[in-house]
């Protein structure tokens, strides 16, 4: 990891902040200046190779952070060493679980990423004493809990095609668009890890990705990049 010390104006917000796709996010979109110069102050930019652990399930974390560029992948370890991709975070998700100092889950860098890193104590002072903050994170994981019950339709009621085109569209939605309709992004996931994230094989995976690309929901362009050139075919497709 490459790791360099965010930069911080003597007035107003941190330099660093005012570039940051996370400056909006659910922690530091509701922060006053001044607590952002503290932060600014105590924060780490991190640039975390493809595969690299963030956080270790079981480990105790003593720091939080954004993802401010990237893609991150959750994962959970059965005690006989069996892994499960539970979830995906994007910029400019927030990363780790307040008021819990053991981490449930494992967060790894799916591609490259950067994130900004600051420290557990920190933030927990500021939940205590910003309203705004304790609210933000509470509407934060509802919304991830609605997300996670769209994915259990997702995984029992939807067919193979409708999975992956599912997948496609969590994706296409936190890729930034290049026109108003059409999409075009690198897949964060290799054929194995979407096969295990939907609970398909990876012939099925494959396969699925064929017909759509034939049916002209997808183009593929060198085997991982994927553009979707109409962003309401794909959402007519799930039915979202």
């Amino acid at each position: 990891m490459d790791v360099a010390h965010s930069g911080v104006l003597e007035v107003g917000i941190p330099v660093a902040c005012r570039s940051c796709q996370a400056r909006h996010g659910v922690v530091c979109g509701v922060l006053s200046s001044g607590q952002l110069k503290d932060l600014g102050r105590h924060s780490l930019r991190r640039r975390v190779d493809a595969g690299c652990e963030i956080i270790a399930q079981g480990s105790e974390s003593s720091f939080y952070s954004n993802i401010m560029r990237g893609v991150v992948k959750l994962c959970k370890v059965m005690p006989d060493g069996r892994q499960q991709i539970v979830g995906l975070q994007f910029a400019p998700d927030f990363v780790g679980r307040p008021y819990v100092r053991e981490s449930k889950l494992s967060a790894e860098a799916a591609t490259d990423a950067e994130i900004c890193v600051f420290p557990r104590n920190l933030i927990d002072r500021m939940i205590s004493e910003t309203p705004e903050l304790q609210r933000s994170l509470h509407d934060q994981a509802l919304k991830e809990l609605d997300a996670a019950r769209e994915w259990m339709l997702t995984l029992g009621r939807r067919t193979a095609e409708e999975k992956v085109a599912s997948l496609l569209h969590l994706i296409a939605t936190h890729a930034e668009p290049q026109t108003a309709t059409s999409i075009a992004f690198d897949l964060p996931l290799s054929r194995a890890e979407i096969a295990d994230f939907l609970g398909l094989t990876i012939e099925t995976v494959s396969r699925q990705m064929t017909r759509l690309r034939k049916s002209r929901i997808i183009r593929i362009e060198n085997f991982r990049h994927i553009v979707v050139p109409d962003m309401d075919e794909l959402e007519r497709m799930i039915g979202a």
